[in-house]
């Protein structure tokens, strides 16, 4: 079984719920400390975001011998934030990766995975300034804004009439 058929096996299975709770946590955990160590260590972090995928996991703190699958969930949770795709699929040990991460968008994913504890990271600090995170953080709310494109009874008639839509063409429907 590959490592990425293990990771969502076992983070899509509950079999036990207190062993999916805590591998679950544990993915949490180490995925936030990869980040921030991703983002401290920005522009100087090419080392850990390119290698073969063994030492790649093992720079960023996740135990190789136990969760090398942990480490493909984290590959497949930065993947939509990457310049140039990645087959986090098909990852094994010596597999060659290199993570070429659009930060802005990561940052608004992040938002959109409700991942507060990555977006609330200090190390944001080094990357995007106080301005900008606020800028995408208002793009994430108005993208989930329900909008709606149906006319109510109080507003202008769209026939141009100048009356109320109740009172013109909304008369009868």
């Amino acid at each position: 079984m590959s490592y990425y058929e293990t990771w969502t096996n076992r983070s899509e299975t509950v079999e036990n719920e207190d062993a999916y709770k805590a591998y679950i946590s544990r993915y949490y955990q180490v995925e936030k400390e990869a980040y921030d160590m991703i983002l401290s260590k920005y522009p100087d972090n090419k080392d850990l975001l390119s290698g073969k995928a063994i030492d790649m996991a093992k720079t960023l703190g996740f135990d190789t011998e136990k969760e090398m699958e942990v480490f493909v969930g984290f590959l497949e949770g930065v993947a939509s934030s990457l310049k140039k795709e990645i087959d986090y699929k098909s990852v094994e040990d010596d597999t060659d990766i290199s993570l070429d991460i659009d930060y802005e968008k990561l940052y608004f994913n992040m938002h959109e995975a409700k991942a507060s504890w990555l977006y609330e990271l200090k190390s944001w600090e080094n990357i995007l300034d106080a301005e900008k995170r606020l800028e995408i953080t208002r793009q994430y709310r108005d993208s989930i804004i329900a909008h709606s494109e149906k006319i109510g009874r109080n507003d202008p008639c769209p026939c141009g009439s100048g009356k109320k839509y109740k009172k013109c063409c909304g008369k009868n429907a």
